[in-house]
């Protein structure tokens, strides 16, 4: 059976890692992803694009990427982003979330992985 959702209640969803491991190792909360994460629900909503039919922002544990952190990803494209600062929040938020438009620069290198 192939399951197709034509009518989704989020157009995209993205997701912030904010693990925060404690022996030390690198993580995303060491990183700023509190901060990235709550910027970016901000821009998202100051845009009007929050709510049913438009975009969802999430909180995340541990995706796995940690050596590409900090991370979040954009789905339904499946689409893994690192991210350095606010700048690089407001592009996906414009670019990505409100246009659907890939921001190539920040995407993850696939390779990355914990």
């Amino acid at each position: 059976m192939t399951i197709e959702n034509t009518n989704p209640y989020f157009k995209r969803h993205i997701f912030f890692c904010l693990n925060e491991r404690k022996n030390n190792e690198a993580c995303c909360a060491q990183q700023g992803a509190q901060e990235a994460f709550d910027h970016c629900k901000a821009q998202v909503k100051a845009l009007g694009l929050a709510g049913p039919g438009e975009v969802r922002v999430n909180k995340a544990g541990c995706l796995d990427r940690c050596s590409g952190g900090p991370v979040a990803v954009v789905y339904p494209e499946g689409v893994w982003y690192t991210y350095v600062d606010k700048a690089d929040i407001d592009e996906i938020v414009e670019s990505h979330l409100k246009n659907g438009r890939v921001v190539e620069r920040l995407v993850t290198p696939e390779h990355l992985g914990r």
